[in-house]
């Protein structure tokens, strides 16, 4: 009986209808789905990984969070960072991809021998899943482009069969993954 009026009182203060208690509520939600929504489309978005494009590196079914704002601000693209990105109408697909940066713009990149060749100099690549099938001929990264593969790379749709990725179309960079919890962490 005491519970129910102790209960009561905090539920109908004196001065407070019902209906604006309800309000409150609802305004509340309200304020968190938009905060939700504005962190989640401009600042850090949860993924799920889809596809098997980054094994070994990154698993189908793995969770990472994307940086959306602040690498656009603060960074440089490097060789090894690992974006998401919406592709290129050549690429035939309305989802975002996640892939490797391998050479930047002004590099010239060429695969040969399983080999990747920036420059002229073989890449060490410990992270790619097995040798590559693919040959490319030198060709030069024009400014404002990158050139991405996947790490398992004879299963990868990239910048091999599609070509440069405009820089304008990268949305965000991988932090860490934080799904499964066994592999919580940066990704290499």
């Amino acid at each position: 009986m005491e519970n129910e009026r102790y209960i009561d009182k905090i539920l109908h203060k004196p001065g407070k209808s019902t209906l604006k208690f309800v309000l409150e509520i609802v305004e509340i939600v309200i304020i968190a789905f938009a905060l939700s929504w504005l962190i989640r489309t401009y600042v850090l978005e949860a993924r799920i990984i889809p596809t098997g494009s980054m094994l070994t590196t990154i698993q189908l079914q793995d969770r990472v969070i994307v940086d959306k704002l602040f690498f656009k601000y603060f960074g440089e693209f490097e060789r090894g960072d690992i974006i998401v990105f919406h592709p290129p109408s050549s690429a035939h697909s309305s989802d975002d991809f996640i892939k490797r940066i391998v050479a930047l713009p002004g590099d010239t990149i060429e695969i040969n021998k399983h080999k990747t060749y920036i420059n002229g100099k073989p890449i060490d690549e410990p992270y790619v899943m097995e040798p590559q099938i693919k040959t490319i001929e030198p060709l030069v990264v024009p400014d404002g482009s990158v050139f991405v593969m996947g790490d398992n790379r004879n299963n990868s749709a990239d910048s091999r069969e599609w070509g440069f990725l405009p820089i304008e179309n990268i949305s965000g960079m991988t932090l860490f993954r934080y799904w499964p919890l066994n592999r919580f962490g940066a990704i290499d």
